[in-house]
């Protein structure tokens, strides 16, 4: 795959953004340096703080995720997913990288399994991970 140089980006993003403005959609990026702003473009991030706040009705106390990519924004999260369990087929998942292996997860899915899609099964290991609430419990007057 070619990356996009700047000129191109600018060029995709103002014609995409044409679309997008059509259609009443927003358009964000991830994890991209360029500044897209002017043509409405965003930066996005799949784990983000602000969305969730607003979901939830109150502030949260977490951090950026140190584990990513240093331009991502992505606040810190514990995945609880599996590889290849889902069947919305989106082509730009990074979760689904084998259609038949989806197939073949499917087979397995277990409505009373305790975990995701499986079963657990000899040799799985499995650990116990302590977690707290990210909840801020202190009042705010803004």
């Amino acid at each position: 795959m070619n990356e996009l140089n700047k000129d191109d980006m600018i060029y995709f993003a103002k014609n995409l953004s044409i679309t997008s403005e059509k259609n009443d959609m927003s358009i964000e990026t991830c994890a991209e340096e360029i500044d897209l702003s002017e043509f409405g473009v965003g930066h996005g991030h799949c784990i983000d703080k602000d969305m969730i706040e607003n979901i939830i009705g109150c502030k949260i106390k977490a951090n950026k995720d140190k584990n990513r990519r240093p331009i991502c924004g992505c606040m810190e999260s514990i995945h609880i997913g599996s590889y290849n369990t889902c069947l919305n087929g989106c082509r730009y998942c990074y979760a689904n990288y084998s259609k038949n292996m989806v197939v073949d997860n499917l087979k397995l899915y277990d409505v009373a399994s305790p975990i995701l899609c499986d079963k657990i099964r000899e040799g799985d290991k499995i650990y116990e991970r302590r977690v707290e609430s990210l909840k801020e419990n202190q009042m705010s007057l803004l």
